[in-house]
């Protein structure tokens, strides 16, 4: 499949990677867009793609937000099919069943920033500069960045970055525990690149299992986690990769994963 305004590549070992390419616009989200990134989910998902990373073209933007001039006019039921849209996008990016790493080469500001949020890793470049500043505009996050946000800075942060719309540089972000790591931004895909090559060799099926038992932290009461973890962890038990993993750890040798 092709699409005008992203790109997906999977190589051979199972790396997908999602470039959003409008680079003119600051790989600003319109509808187009989060069609095709729906669409491109799926394909990566239907070739079997073990990590899949999300950036964005050109040397300034990861993904700038929703498109501002799209949203300006919008009535309450188109604004609400809109939100619906970035809705299934970033959730679909939530439980994509292998790890997520957003490459934040630029400005993730809106719905760029929720679009990171929704992925397991962050990775900024030097340069990046992210938040969530939809209160200037006089609306709110509005594709889950309410409920994500303060999953990964806490409540006070969470609540100082909507109500005043603060824009923080990577190493602010880095501090507040937005972002992971941040690289020099001549260094950040090759830093990428070498993280989703070390996640694409690790047992596929245990690694999905690890990103749904994690996920369960948010959406279930501690107790309904555990129990999901205790049947997943036994479940996992006489797999091709279970077994190779431990006979490899014993024999002292590096495994061989389907």
């Amino acid at each position: 499949m092709s699409w005008d305004t992203l790109t997906l590549d999977v190589d051979d070992d199972g790396v997908a990677t999602l470039t959003v390419n409008r680079p003119d616009k600051l790989n600003a989200l319109n509808v187009e867009t989060l069609e095709a990134m729906e669409e491109a989910l799926d394909e990566a998902e239907s070739r079997g793609a073990r990590v899949l990373v999300i950036t964005g073209a050109g040397d300034e933007g990861f993904i700038a937000g929703a498109d501002i001039s799209y949203m300006q006019d919008l009535t309450t039921p188109e604004a609400q099919a809109y939100a619906e849209l970035g809705h299934r996008v970033c959730d679909r990016i939530e439980s994509f069943p292998a790890p997520v790493i957003a490459a934040v080469n630029g400005y993730a500001f809106g719905g760029g920033c929720e679009v990171a949020l929704a992925c397991d890793l962050r990775v900024a470049s030097e340069r990046a500069v992210v938040g969530q500043p939809e209160i200037d505009l006089g609306i709110v996050p509005g594709w889950g960045g309410t409920q994500r946000l303060s999953r990964l800075v806490g409540d006070e942060r969470a609540r100082r970055l909507v109500f005043f719309g603060e824009r923080i540089d990577a190493s602010d972000a880095y501090e507040y525990g937005l972002v992971g790591e941040v690289v020099a931004h001549d260094q950040l895909d090759d830093h990428v690149a070498e993280m989703a090559s070390e996640l694409a060799a690790k047992p596929k099926y245990a690694m999905q299992t690890a990103k749904e038992a994690l996920n369960l932290v948010h959406e279930e009461p501690q107790a309904a986690g555990l129990a999901y973890e205790r049947r997943a962890w036994s479940g996992l038990f006489g797999t091709h990769d279970q077994r190779e993993g431990t006979a490899a750890f014993v024999e002292n040798r590096d495994p061989e994963f389907e």
